[in-house]
């Protein structure tokens, strides 16, 4: 994988790695917390014979440098605008999974003469409802999250991984888990992972109206793509997301957890090559 040293600002020095492959326009896909470049396989091999697909680890994440910093999505979006400029990708679609979304959706709503068109797959939003989990408020307390982060080992994140899915497929599981396994659960990256999981929460609790607000204004395409069985992020919620946005289309999947571009590949990805690079986006 190659790697790219950002500079300006606060992310200034950080080391980001990523994926890319293709040619024509720049897509820009975005995993969510824990996630990684690489699990955007299907997709960017999907995409490559129309565009060019950048696949990036977010700071904290992956391959990438794991500073000590405040992960705060306005964070992740200065880290995603550093990397662009890197590349000399002046305007870009964004498709963002999971976490990956709010962080697209920040980015747009700081930089919306970059982002051409916007994906959200199984995303979770600021500015919507949303309950996070017994388990995953238990993470964010200080000592415990520590404690339960150290106590994790591959069987358990498996066993969680393969929660989220519909009908999981051992080979998805083992793969979101096994990559790149003692770099992405040094003490580094957990201690990211627990700092996103608790920094994140001004985003989505204090400033939720804000988030409400600013997407009413976002006059651009956006695709919500989402699993009718997604136990990660409810599907009111991706209801609720598509009517926020002025411009958004909504498509389910069925038989379908929080992967859907793993779960049914070759439906989601020709969805997304549909949108970002076929006909132009509904009104």
């Amino acid at each position: 994988m190659p790697e790219l040293t950002l500079r300006g600002g606060e992310v200034d020095g950080l080391t980001v790695n990523y994926v890319v492959a293709g040619h024509g326009p720049a897509v820009v896909l975005v995993h969510g917390l824990g996630g990684f470049a690489e699990s955007w396989r299907a997709t960017i091999d999907a995409l490559a014979s129309r565009a060019t697909v950048f696949a990036v680890d977010l700071p904290g994440f992956g391959r990438s440098t794991k500073p000590r910093t405040t992960y705060r999505l306005g964070y992740f979006a200065r880290a995603l605008h550093g990397f662009l400029e890197g590349v000399g990708v002046g305007q870009a679609s964004l498709v963002g999974h999971s976490l990956g979304g709010a962080v697209a959706v920040t980015y747009a709503l700081t930089h919306p003469a970059r982002v051409e068109r916007l994906a959200l797959v199984a995303a979770l939003v600021p500015g919507f409802s949303f309950r996070m989990s017994l388990g995953y408020r238990l993470l964010t307390v200080p000592v415990v999250g520590e404690v339960l982060a150290r106590c994790g080992r591959a069987p358990l994140f498996k066993a969680a991984i393969a929660r989220c899915f519909h009908t999981p497929r051992r080979a998805d599981v083992d793969f979101l888990v096994d990559y790149d396994y003692a770099e992405r659960t040094c003490p580094e990256a957990r201690a990211a992972w627990l700092a996103t999981a608790r920094h994140i929460r001004a985003d989505f609790v204090e400033h939720r109206s804000d988030y409400r607000r600013a997407i009413a204004t976002l006059d651009l395409p956006v695709l919500v793509v989402h699993g009718r069985q997604d136990p990660a992020v409810p599907p009111v919620h991706a209801t609720e997301v598509a009517a926020g946005f002025p411009r958004a289309g909504l498509r389910w999947v069925d038989a379908c957890g929080h992967f859907p571009h793993l779960e049914h590949a070759r439906v989601v990805n020709a969805w997304l090559a549909e949108f970002l690079i076929g006909r132009p986006a509904p009104r």
